[in-house]
């Protein structure tokens, strides 16, 4: 994708929407949605990192309720002309098609190459990525098993959305409180991913979410990871100008 002039493209993750509970939730959901609202005048393509919510299932005919200011939101972006791209997080990792076809928002499970003004993104939401979180990644096969996605579904949802919004609620991630500090190259694992992947290609540029930190992380003189921090706690994004990426706050 080419950026025309005076256009940007721009990066978020990590609203957790519906967390701790809907009610106290709408706050950070309306400063999202203003967010939209500002960077539809000069996006030429936004890309949402994962955990837009909290938690997200996805029945053969029921979704969860609420967050109806920023699905009519990305509705109207999306229908104005401007690309809009989601990349499933370890919190809504139960996606299927309900953006894609309410939408027309395409859906990513795993991190993809972009392109735009020949610099090479690589991007993704970031969970179970680099050398460590064994417990994470065994526990994501389970979550993802289809038989696993088939026996949930078989609770009714008035019991099994209140079920995953309590063990959900209970991960410390949503809070961030784990992900305060920079934990050091050798432990944080995404920097360990990017170098691995920079060992058999180039890019520019790789974006996540997941950590809930901002960090802008130069991997050699030319490569730089970047992760777009919350919406809980910082507000911030990612921006690329047709020349750079850079951090902002809302």
């Amino acid at each position: 994708m080419t950026i025309p002039e005076g256009k940007k493209v721009y990066f978020s993750s990590d609203n957790h929407l519906g967390a701790p509970t809907q009610k106290e939730s709408r706050l950070r959901e309306k400063k999202f949605v203003q967010w939209l609202d500002d960077i539809k005048e000069d996006a030429a393509a936004i890309f949402l990192l994962g955990d837009l919510f909290d938690f997200w299932f996805e029945y053969k005919h029921v979704v969860p309720k609420g967050f109806v200011r920023t699905l009519g939101k990305l509705a109207e972006i999306k229908d104005s002309g401007i690309p809009v791209y989601f990349f499933v997080g370890n919190h809504d990792l139960w996606m299927n098609n309900y953006f894609e076809e309410e939408l027309n928002i395409p859906v990513f499970h795993k991190p993809k190459e972009f392109k735009f003004n020949n610099k090479t993104f690589l991007v993704g939401h970031g969970d179970g990525l680099g050398p460590g979180d064994h417990g994470y990644k065994r526990m994501k096969k389970v979550f993802t098993n289809p038989l696993s996605k088939w026996l949930y579904r078989w609770l009714h949802p008035d019991l099994g959305v209140p079920l995953a919004q309590y063990f959900s609620i209970k991960n410390k991630m949503i809070s961030g409180e784990e992900d305060q500090g920079f934990l050091g190259e050798d432990r944080e694992w995404l920097i360990q991913y990017c170098r691995r992947k920079l060992e058999k290609k180039h890019y520019d540029y790789f974006l996540f979410g997941h950590r809930h930190l901002p960090l802008e992380f130069e991997l050699n003189n030319n490569s730089t990871y970047i992760n777009t921090g919350d919406w809980i706690n910082y507000y911030t994004y990612a921006v690329f100008d047709g020349k750079e990426v850079k951090l902002e706050k809302f």
